[in-house]
């Protein structure tokens, strides 16, 4: 029987559970990052970043947080495109998993641009945190629907340029791919259950928009992208 996709799931990931054994989560962000370097996931957000930067040429500084940054493997790829480009920017991983910032620190040690924080954006006001363009990959599907409306709303308030959201399209084609996919290409137990269980929690478009229409959003940009994503750009 094929998996139902019609409606949004609000299975758990086990990688969210607070409690997950530290090696076997960094083990599933690993096995993460390798497929989103094998299927370019993270040029789509990179991409978009370096289209803002290009129309505002005259910036001399940018800074850039990342919403749920994991263990910073999207932040570490940014910071070697935008060096190479000459760019200067703070970038900011944000995430309330502190074993994953462990990781993060980790790996991230040679890049002295990134910072990591461990709090809850929710909590933050712009008072005491602001940025120029905030990144949303592969996280927003992790929230429940009333949940992602309160986590847009936050992110356009301290965000003066754009939040640019890179996230998965729920469709039946992806689950069942990703099944062939992780079985040659994934290690841990943690990041092949967590795949199909994001792509169950993953998009429709008119759900996007539903978001867009319920915050009175108008300045947006909403593409698909291969492999199976959404691009959401909303612009401040």
């Amino acid at each position: 029987m094929l998996v139902n996709l019609i409606k949004r799931s609000n299975e758990a990931e086990l990688m969210d559970d607070p409690n997950v054994d530290e090696k076997d989560l960094a083990i599933a962000l690993y096995d993460i990052s390798r497929v989103n370097r094998l299927l370019g996931g993270n040029s789509i957000t990179i991409n978009s970043v370096l289209e803002k930067i290009k129309a505002n040429e005259n910036k001399r500084e940018w800074i850039i947080a990342d919403l749920g940054c994991g263990d910073g493997e999207m932040l570490r790829q940014l910071a070697d495109v935008l060096r190479k480009k000459g760019v200067k920017a703070k970038l900011i991983g944000i995430d309330n998993n502190k074993k994953c910032l462990s990781q993060a620190n980790n790996l991230s040690k040679s890049y002295t641009e990134i910072i990591y924080k461990n709090i809850d954006i929710l909590t933050l006001t712009k008072e005491d945190f602001s940025c120029d363009i905030i990144l949303c990959t592969l996280t927003l599907h992790h929230f429940k629907d009333d949940e992602i409306k309160e986590v847009l709303q936050k992110s356009l308030e301290l965000v003066s340029s754009a939040l640019i959201i890179n996230d998965i399209h729920r469709n039946t084609w992806s689950y069942y791919l990703f099944k062939v996919f992780s079985y040659f290409f994934i290690k841990g137990r943690i990041a092949k259950n967590d795949g199909l269980v994001s792509i169950k929690r993953g998009f429709k478009r008119k759900e996007l928009v539903s978001f867009a229409e319920d915050l009175g959003l108008k300045k947006y940009q909403l593409h698909w992208k291969w492999a199976f994503r959404y691009r959401w750009i909303i612009n401040n």
